[in-house]
C-alpha cells in the first residue's frame, strides 16, 4: 500500500497528465521538447514537520516541483498558456481529491537556454506545496 506521500505526488503527477503538455515523474529532460511542452514532476523535500501529540500527526508542507519546459518560436505565449493551465488545474481542486489539505503553486522563476541549431527553450521549475498531514513520517 502506498504511502500518503505517494498517493499525493501521483495524484498531483495524473493532474498534470490530463494537461495538453506531456507530463514525466522524476525523468530527465528528454532530447526533444514536445510541441505542447513538457513538465516534469520532482517529488522535492516533504521539510521538517509540525507534530502535535494525542494523537500524534505530521504535519507537512511538502515542497515538491514542476519543471516546465517550452521551445519553439512562440516559446513566451507557450510557455504563458502552459504555466496558467497548471494554475488552473491545481486550483480546480486545492486538496487533489480529499488526498491534501491545502496545494498551492509558487510563481516561476523563467530563464531562457540557447540550443546549439535549434530554438532556445524557454523554462522554469515552479514550486509546489503539498500540505497533508500523516500518523507515520515513514508511512
Amino acid at each position: 500500500m502506498p504511502t500518503p506521500r505517494e498517493t499525493i505526488l501521483a495524484a498531483l503527477n495524473a493532474r498534470l497528465s490530463a494537461l495538453p503538455a506531456t507530463a514525466l515523474r522524476s525523468e530527465v529532460l528528454p532530447e526533444r521538447v514536445p510541441a505542447g511542452g513538457l513538465l516534469i514532476l520532482r517529488d522535492g523535500e516533504p521539510g521538517e514537520p509540525e507534530v502535535t501529540l494525542s494523537p500524534l500527526r505530521y504535519h507537512y508542507q511538502h515542497r515538491a516541483e514542476i519543471e516546465a519546459v517550452v521551445q519553439g518560436t512562440a516559446r513566451d505565449a507557450a510557455f504563458d498558456t502552459l504555466t496558467a493551465s497548471i494554475g488552473a488545474a491545481l486550483a480546480a481542486d486545492r486538496t487533489l481529491g480529499g488526498l491534501c489539505d491545502w496545494v498551492e503553486a509558487e510563481a516561476p522563476r523563467p530563464v531562457d537556454l540557447p540550443v546549439d541549431g535549434a530554438a532556445s527553450l524557454k523554462a522554469a521549475v515552479i514550486p509546489v506545496v503539498l500540505h497533508y498531514t500523516t500518523a507515520d513520517p515513514l508511512g
